[in-house]
């Protein structure tokens, strides 16, 4: 991710106050920049970086503040600086693998009002929104709801609904998805190619707002979101052609420890068949929680094999948040 201070959306791509029927500065004051450092050892560092960027939405008066995940996971220290310049440390409170939201607590006064959530219920398809990341209306996005439907990723994640935006925000990482009513309506998680009007374009997958309600309280009071952790195997799965193929392999994760290889095609998941990313996981998960023995076919190079994976809690890798 660039700079904040090293580039400006034009004019005609920002949203205008005067059309909007809330406060648009206000609003974009509770959007605030995250910056995090993470170990050189950490089990994320390889793949997701020891200096991480990204942004982070005021949602409490007690300066609790939500982004997305990936941004805090095994951070050692987290810096969060609002609009007006003020800069204050913040603890990385949780990460909820399921929904990819993190929590930070800001440990300094931040000085800027907390957006309200509403529900991402509230809008459909076509929709005009405004995206944001920290900077006000200069980092402002006027976008538009291209789509809200399921979303698998490769990292064993799936949405049952997320929320499609174009065009794309360049710094989407914990933007604030906000709707006509200034609420807050989701959080930005990727970059993605959609496809319009027989186009291929760039726009942002977002992570509905109503995921967190459901979790908040045990995210606040144990890090955790209440649920069983499910099991995980580190087995990085892509869609080449309606095959699904193994494409990478976390070291030291289940799939790598029980002998599967880069190239492997799935097939069945505990003796049935299984067709698509999100078939697969939820296959996976079907199977039982963390620490359940997961049956898997594949094939290598023609041959059909079956392994047993022994998965595991994906948190039992990660570093510890530490105790101030």
């Amino acid at each position: 991710m660039t700079d904040s201070n090293d580039w400006a959306f034009p004019t005609n791509l920002r949203p205008r106050g005067e059309d909007l029927a809330f406060d648009l500065d206000a609003t974009l004051d509770s959007v605030v920049q995250l910056r995090a450092e993470i170990p050189e050892d950490a089990f994320t560092a390889s793949i997701l970086g020891t200096e991480r960027a990204g942004n982070g939405i005021v949602i409490s008066d007690k300066g609790l503040v939500l982004t997305i995940g990936y941004l805090i996971t095994e951070a050692s220290a987290v810096w969060l600086m609002t609009n007006r310049g003020t800069l204050v440390s913040g603890d990385p409170l949780a990460y909820d693998q399921a929904t990819g939201f993190g929590l930070v607590q800001a440990l300094g006064r931040l000085g800027v009002p907390s957006l309200e959530r509403g529900t991402a219920g509230s809008c459909r398809a076509g929709d005009k929104v405004v995206v944001a990341g920290h900077g006000g209306r200069a980092h402002a996005l006027q976008a538009s709801v291209l789509a809200k439907r399921e979303f698998a990723g490769y990292w064993e994640y799936v949405l049952d609904e997320a929320i499609f935006t174009v065009p794309a925000h360049p710094q989407w990482g914990g933007t604030a998805l906000i709707g006509a009513d200034g609420r807050l309506l989701g959080v930005g998680s990727l970059l993605v190619e959609e496809k319009m009007q027989g186009e291929t374009v760039q726009g942002n997958m977002i992570v509905p707002i109503d995921l967190l309600e459901p979790i908040l309280h045990n995210l606040l009071s144990t890090g955790h979101s209440g649920r069983p952790p499910r099991p995980w195997l580190g087995m990085y799965t892509t869609e080449i052609e309606h095959r699904l193929v193994i494409a990478g392999l976390a070291e030291r994760g289940p799939a790598a420890q029980a002998g599967l290889q880069v190239g492997d095609m799935v097939i069945e998941v505990a003796g049935h068949p299984v067709s698509g990313l999100a078939a697969l996981f939820r296959s996976i998960w079907h199977v039982g929680p963390a620490g359940a023995e997961v049956p898997l076919t594949v094939t290598r190079k023609g041959d059909k094999k079956r392994v047993l994976v022994r998965s595991a809690d994906r948190s039992d890798f990660l570093k510890k948040r530490s105790v101030h």
